[in-house]
């Protein structure tokens, strides 16, 4: 059943790694861009793609971390973030990792949701877990006053990780997800107003079959038109192998100090990596989970992509 409403926040968000209440005092302006997804579903991909469509070239004229915060991670004052986003004078592109039941939500805003199959956000998640230092963990978890679950280290043994990952959540009203939140959870909220005129779905697997047509297609969400003339160089600056060379300025905390290798951020950027990894149990197990807990609709889009009508 559709919903009649706009969205509201049903959940707030805590934990060493967010705090949905970070949104509180954001003040939006009517051209804001907010990138949202789930995590390890290309959006530092989709940073890049929004940063080459409002510069109208193949990079940003500074890092990313510059441009594009993560307004709700608890990597430092929410003021200084304002702040920081308050003195742009570029089109701003925003990225949340909230459900859109944590998240306070704008007519005026243009949001660009990002969904990809579970079994290879996981994949992606591993190899970015365990390219996080471990003091940036740390020191997440030491805040004085922090609130809700720590970020725990991340473990050896990959299919055990899965198991937890699949049957404990964070937060009361997940039961998947652990220690970070719940892929499904997220993708089913806004799954639940994609019929609103200012939230495209676009999928990962989409962006990699053919960048072209689906980044002409967020360009025209965005009403930006296209320069032809231009158009291959922005292609070409948002390839997989031109941001992994350029890391330094499109990863994100690549100047924070955050990775171990940034330019390990950029690790494959393909799918399907899980056959081999996981066992075929733990594979039945994910693609019944998603069934249960999103309807066949979602669980097949959030698998395969495709565009919705």
């Amino acid at each position: 059943m559709t919903p009649n409403k706009n969205p509201e926040i049903k959940h707030y968000y805590r934990s060493a790694l967010i705090d949905s209440q970070r949104w509180d005092n954001f003040k939006p302006r009517e051209d804001d861009i907010v990138i949202t997804t789930s995590y390890k579903t290309g959006t530092t991909w989709m940073q890049g793609i929004c940063a080459s469509l409002v510069f109208q070239a193949p990079e940003p004229p500074v890092p990313q971390d510059q441009l594009s915060p993560w307004l709700d991670a608890n990597f430092g004052p929410i003021e200084d973030v304002l702040a920081q986003l308050e003195v742009l004078q570029n089109r701003r592109y925003i990225k949340t990792h909230l459900p859109l039941d944590g998240l306070r939500f704008f007519k005026e805003v243009k949001y660009i949701f990002v969904g990809r199959d579970g079994k290879d956000v996981w994949m992606s998640l591993w190899n970015h877990w365990h390219n996080m230092r471990s003091e940036v963990i740390d020191n997440l978890n030491n805040v004085p006053g922090r609130e809700g679950p720590p970020l725990v280290h991340p473990p050896e043994d990959i299919g055990l990780a899965f198991d937890e990952w699949l049957t404990r959540g964070s937060f009361p009203w997940e039961n998947n997800g652990y220690p970070w939140f719940s892929h499904l959870h997220h993708a089913k909220t806004w799954w639940e107003y994609r019929h609103l005129p200012n939230i495209l779905n676009v999928h990962y697997d989409d962006l990699q079959k053919d960048t072209d047509s689906e980044m002409r297609r967020i360009s025209a969400f965005l009403d930006i038109p296209v320069n032809e003339e231009l158009w291959p160089t922005l292609l070409a600056g948002v390839s997989f192998d031109s941001m992994k060379s350029n890391a330094s300025k499109m990863a994100p905390g690549a100047t924070e100090g955050i990775w171990k290798d940034t330019s390990n951020f950029f690790h494959k950027g393909t799918n399907k990596r899980w056959q081999g990894v996981l066992m075929d149990k733990q594979i039945a197990a994910y693609n019944s989970l998603a069934q249960a807990e999103l309807g066949s609709e979602l669980a097949n889009w959030l698998e395969f992509g495709g565009h919705i009508d």
